[in-house]
């Protein structure tokens, strides 16, 4: 009888952990999806294409996101500010983080985002600064510490693609784009 409910256990055990595998890469995708609207969603497949313009998106969403946070705490205080402040920064995590992603798939691949760096690093300053302007508060102090180092983490990523894709870039020049263009007769 030990011996059956043992074995119970252990398949139980194992199908618990199989699912937890199976759902666990649907959960990092649902929780950033909850953090972009349909139209910032439907905005990152328009600019899939072109890693420069997807950059570029994402800076856009990030300082929506961090004008938000300072908007929140530029107004009178109110019931529920902590736990908007909470959920802001977590949305402007996912949202980083996600940018993050794709900042360590293009450096291998060479995609050219050579334009777009200089915007996100200075990007990353007018953040850093955003989200630490706003006042302590147990609420959301650790969202606002993780979305710091996800700003710290971008800012890296950046700093060393940079130097990169110089070097890259130099080594491998792009085919030089033609001023004529060819019209269909």
């Amino acid at each position: 009888m030990l011996s059956r409910l043992s074995a119970i256990g252990v398949a139980r055990l194992l199908l618990t952990v199989a699912l937890l595998f199976l759902f666990a890469p649907r959960l990092h995708a649902q929780r950033t999806e909850a953090a972009l609207s349909e139209a910032e969603i439907e905005q990152l497949r328009d600019s899939a294409y072109v890693a420069n313009d997807r950059v570029l998106v994402f800076i856009k969403f990030l300082d929506t996101r961090s004008k938000s946070i300072q908007d929140l705490f530029n107004k009178p205080r109110r019931p529920g500010r902590s736990e908007d402040a909470h959920d802001l920064f977590e949305q402007f995590t996912a949202v980083a983080d996600e940018l993050d992603d794709n900042l360590d798939d293009y450096g291998p691949r060479h995609r050219d985002i050579r334009k777009a760096l200089p915007k996100l690093l200075d990007a990353t300053d007018r953040w850093a600064s955003a989200l630490k302007s706003a006042p302590d508060d147990e609420a959301y102090n650790v969202s606002r510490k993780l979305a710091l180092e996800s700003i710290r983490d971008i800012r890296e990523a950046a700093t060393t693609l940079v130097e990169e894709q110089k070097a890259w870039f130099l080594a491998h020049p792009p085919p030089k784009e033609t001023k004529e263009t060819t019209l269909p007769r």
